[in-house]
């Protein structure tokens, strides 16, 4: 099975709530129509950004239904469908296929994990045959699945057990492994960069896409730091990289990716409501001082 391997900036977008804790479907045409304008690439629903394991399968199921009306050859939409359940998220890949989406991801069990690579792979292989027509991705997020196992070997055991594998969203600081698996059986397989603040690092070890949850509402810097990038201009890359290491420092102070990220999107004209707990929302104040904070840098650029 060959597929394509996706250039550019893919969004982890926020799931979007109603004041009575419903999921607000509605609004993500306009969220899709703005990640579009903003030179976005495509969409990887349901992850960590977007609360999955937070959601019901039947609603993320809705949010998928509604997200993959958007799906395009020039926009494509990737549907996470990891759960702690084998079935349930074959469930999820088989309704995933159903629709119409272009890719499925998954990251391993959070619960019981697995113990060795081949134990990971059997749970993937499992999911993965519920949309055999669909390229699969592993999610590799062990500072949030815990599962910090041999991505090298993961690919070797994958490759032939398997067969709708394409790739990998890399979400890890081991730079070194990264590298080698960018590298492995010609560069075959795509390996998506997911660290915003070291998407430069990413460039240079060769990778080509990228998954992010700051692509939400400050894409165009970072399309300025890939075209910057591939131009030679490599100093002005590493300046607009340090705009957004600042940006995510204030992220960290005030919650994180997840619970400042999602709070900055009404401040850019998109309000996806709050974060389910056991998440901590923000109160007005620190809502006040997150986006003076965010604004400060933005401006000085």
């Amino acid at each position: 099975m060959k597929f394509e391997k996706i250039k550019g900036l893919i969004a982890a977008p926020f799931t979007p709530y109603l004041p009575n804790d419903e999921i607000n479907t509605e609004i993500i045409p306009d969220y899709a129509e703005k990640l579009k304008n903003d030179g976005l690439k495509g969409v990887f629903i349901c992850g960590t950004t977007g609360e999955a394991m937070l959601l019901t399968n039947e609603e993320r199921r809705s949010v998928a239904e509604k997200w993959v009306e958007h799906n395009s050859k020039e926009f494509k939409v990737i549907v996470h469908v990891g759960t702690t359940s084998s079935k349930q998220s074959k469930d999820l890949a088989i309704h995933a296929q159903q629709i119409g989406a272009y890719a499925i991801g998954s990251m391993g069990p959070l619960f019981l994990k697995p113990g060795n690579v081949e134990e990971l792979v059997e749970f993937c292989a499992e999911l993965a045959s519920g949309a055999p027509n669909l390229p699969y991705y592993y999610y590799h997020i062990p500072s949030v699945s815990g599962i910090n196992l041999s991505m090298t070997e993961f690919i070797n055991c994958a490759s032939s057990q398997i067969p709708n594998f394409k790739g990998i969203k890399y979400t890890h600081n081991n730079f070194m492994e990264m590298q080698q698996c960018l590298n492995m059986d010609d560069e075959k397989w795509d390996i998506l960069h997911g660290f915003d603040e070291l998407l430069i690092a990413g460039l240079t070890l060769g990778a080509k896409g990228a998954v992010g949850s700051t692509y939400n509402y400050i894409a165009p810097l970072y399309n300025q730091i890939i075209t910057d990038f591939e131009n030679g201009r490599i100093d002005e890359a590493r300046q607009k990289q340090t705009i957004s290491v600042k940006i995510v420092e204030v992220l960290l102070k005030y919650g994180g990716a997840i619970v400042a990220g999602k709070a900055l999107m009404k401040h850019f004209k998109l309000d996806l409501g709050h974060c389910r707990l056991p998440l901590k929302n923000l109160d007005e104040k620190s809502y006040k001082d997150l986006t003076n904070e965010i604004d400060a840098i933005i401006q000085t650029t």
